[in-house]
């Protein structure tokens, strides 16, 4: 009777125990025919129903390790089983552990065919020992007495596990650039003998996790589970019934990095602001970095010359639709949205609230200017629900009139390099470059990735070439108030309350998704109905568009936004409390290319050019300068 077997009989007729990771079991006990395995447990210094929450000292040169030695002694976790020796003579038996993120994975199996791996199995993060040149560890010699004898080693999960030379820079090992994934951890022993070891009866390529074969990683998961290696002889694979919770929590009030490319140090210097700047122990600490916009030169608006109070004042329709109208072109501000030119001014970070503010400076005539503020993580991730509790600044007046800022909170590319390249596009290919145009190249790989909630006020439908909101425009003549105040229509001033929460993933035009299309269509998840937009088949990015009330979002005291990236699916959801939320935007991988690269994430307050967002009731040219600083609070960011 073969290992397998056994332990199915065990699982039926023994109460308490259990094949699956994370649930409550009694200590198992599973013979082969030369030994018997019982009590594993993976974590003994750690208590399997409190979360581990990732450790950021350090981690910005290191990557992230679980655990450090600041929340175990030692920095690893303590391996124990126990094994008893059924032979007849001493024996030093084999064993190695395994882990795997459970959270965000592939399943190890093919749907299409059980009996061979996913084909983006391998994409998912486990890993063994750290050092990679240790295959299977000995047991020492296990006397032949018909006792069971302790068994006891250390690891820890780190980055870049099956130490793949595209995440090294030189000799060295920047395992920051695959950094270990939030959520629940399960763990497996595989114990066999030194024979099925030394005659590679277990593969090069399972012994040795970072050995390709012509098809690929080989998933150990999959092989001992599902595999070849399930039926192996002498050989008991165990998956324990402790599973680790990992949740990353970057505290906001830890300061803020200002990185050296976007300032020099003199600059930083001659600020010298508290908890901002470029020191070395915000180096080590911080874990957000000032975020400075790309301004796109072609985005240059033609502006009116007006400063207002809008969120506070009682600027109307009234004053919009005639400051639109009758200034003249020469009067207009020719402008583009800026960027601080003072490091730490428009940023900062609370050590005793634990927050961030941010401030978007206001304008003084002669000194025009709309200026975008922001914070972007320093710390890669591939996959997580990203919930921000927050208050950012308010967009609409009593009057419903936009203050012409755009609310944003988005996941983007760590890097556009080689080690940071998204999953093959193996359909006509990606479009190359961001901002390349129609006739950009296509290529297999890019590293570019980016998930957006962009809140503003615009139309909440898809847009069309042909079919924009029709508005009435009137005529110009100042003397009659009903020539040139022209009421929007009816299907504008229904939502007139209300900003559109748009959901965005740039998939960079990847045609391989079994449903990819262009222009707008419905999708459905959980009864909800979200309607889908591309321009074209060129066009890198999907949108959906959902209307929500401004007072709701931004007029209370802080609000929750969710980014829920899984490997096949991408789900936006807000809410008044993290319990509370909704879904307002959902897209999966039969309609867009989900990204699987390592992204960071960014917070801004900013000034987009309405061209961008055709059929908005109100023009950012046309919408006046800020009289007063528009304020967001970032209170809390969980990745889970």
């Amino acid at each position: 009777m073969n290992h397998l077997l056994r332990y199915i009989l065990l699982c039926i007729f023994v109460p308490g125990l259990v094949m699956s990771c994370g649930q409550s079991t009694k200590s198992l006990e599973v013979a082969s025919e030369e030994f018997v395995v019982k009590n594993f447990n993976p974590i003994a210094n750690w208590k399997p129903d409190k979360p581990l929450y990732l450790d950021y000292a350090e981690a910005i040169a290191r990557g992230f390790i679980i655990p450090t030695a600041r929340q175990v002694e030692g920095g690893s976790f303590r391996l124990s089983f126990m094994l008893k020796n059924k032979g007849t003579a001493p024996q030093n038996f084999r064993y190695k552990i395994f882990y795997q993120n459970e959270s965000y994975k592939f399943p190890e199996r093919d749907p299409a065919d059980s009996t061979r791996q996913h084909p983006n199995a391998w994409e998912n993060f486990y890993g063994s020992w750290e050092d990679g040149s240790l295959l299977f560890a000995e047991t020492g010699i296990i006397p032949a007495d018909n006792e069971f004898h302790a068994v006891e080693s250390t690891f820890r999960i780190v980055g870049n596990p099956r130490d793949e030379q595209r995440y090294y820079s030189g000799n060295q090992n920047d395992r920051w650039k695959r950094n270990p994934r939030v959520g629940n951890y399960c763990f497996m022993l595989v114990v066999t003998t030194e024979l099925n070891v030394k005659q590679k009866i277990i593969p090069e390529n399972v012994q040795n996790l970072a050995m390709k074969s012509e098809s690929g990683f080989v998933n150990p998961w999959f092989y001992f589970l599902y595999g070849a290696g399930k039926s192996l002889k002498n050989t008991i694979i165990q998956r324990s019934p402790s599973m680790l919770k990992v949740i990353a929590s970057p505290d906001p009030g830890a300061g803020i990095y200002i990185n050296p490319g976007s300032f020099s140090k003199e600059d930083v210097e001659k600020l010298k602001m508290n908890n901002c700047g470029q020191d070395s122990t915000l180096y080590r600490t911080a874990a957000f970095d000032q975020f400075f916009h790309y301004v796109d030169p072609s985005t240059k608006m033609n502006n009116i010359p007006v400063i207002a109070d809008i969120l506070n004042g009682n600027y109307s329709r009234l004053d919009y639709n005639w400051n639109k109208r009758f200034y003249r072109k020469e009067e207009l501000v020719a402008i583009t949205a800026t960027v601080t030119k003072q490091p730490c001014e428009t940023v900062i970070s609370d050590p005793v609230d634990h927050k961030i503010t941010l401030r978007n400076p206001k304008s003084e005539f002669g000194k025009w200017q709309k200026q975008n503020a922001g914070v972007i993580t320093r710390h890669g991730l591939t996959f997580g629900k990203y919930t921000l509790k927050c208050k950012l600044t308010e967009l609409l007046n009593r009057n419903n009139m936009w203050n012409g800022v755009t609310n944003a909170i988005w996941l983007i590319t760590q890097a556009q390099a080689d080690w940071n390249f998204r999953r093959d596009c193996n359909n006509a290919g990606y479009m190359a470059n961001y901002y390349g145009g129609q006739q950009d190249q296509r290529v297999k790989n890019v590293g570019y990735s980016e998930i957006d909630f962009e809140i503003l006020k615009t139309v909440p439908y898809c847009p069309s070439w042909l079919l924009p909101p029709a508005y009435f425009q009137g005529t110009d003549d100042q003397h009659n108030v009903q020539n040139w105040n022209i009421p929007f229509p009816e299907e504008i001033l229904a939502d007139d309350d209300k900003i559109m929460v748009s959901c965005t993933n740039w998939d960079m035009a990847c045609w391989q998704p079994t449903d990819f299309t262009d222009g707008c269509y419905p999708v459905h998840y959980e009864n909800k109905t979200f309607w889908a937009h591309r321009w074209d088949k060129n066009y890198r990015a999907l949108t959906q568009k959902t209307p929500e009330r401004d007072d709701e979002l931004f007029g209370s005291k802080y609000y929750y936004f969710q980014i829920d990236w899984q490997p096949d699916k991408i789900i936006w959801r807000i809410g008044p409390e993290k319990d509370k939320l909704h879904v307002v935007g959902y897209m999966d991988d039969k309609i867009t290319s989900i990204p699987n690269n390592q992204m960071l994430l960014i917070v801004t307050q900013e000034f987009h050019n309405t061209k961008w967002w055709v059929g908005s009731a109100y023009s950012q040219d046309n919408t006046p300068f800020p009289k007063e600083d528009y304020v967001g609070e970032i209170f809390e960011l969980t990745i889970e």
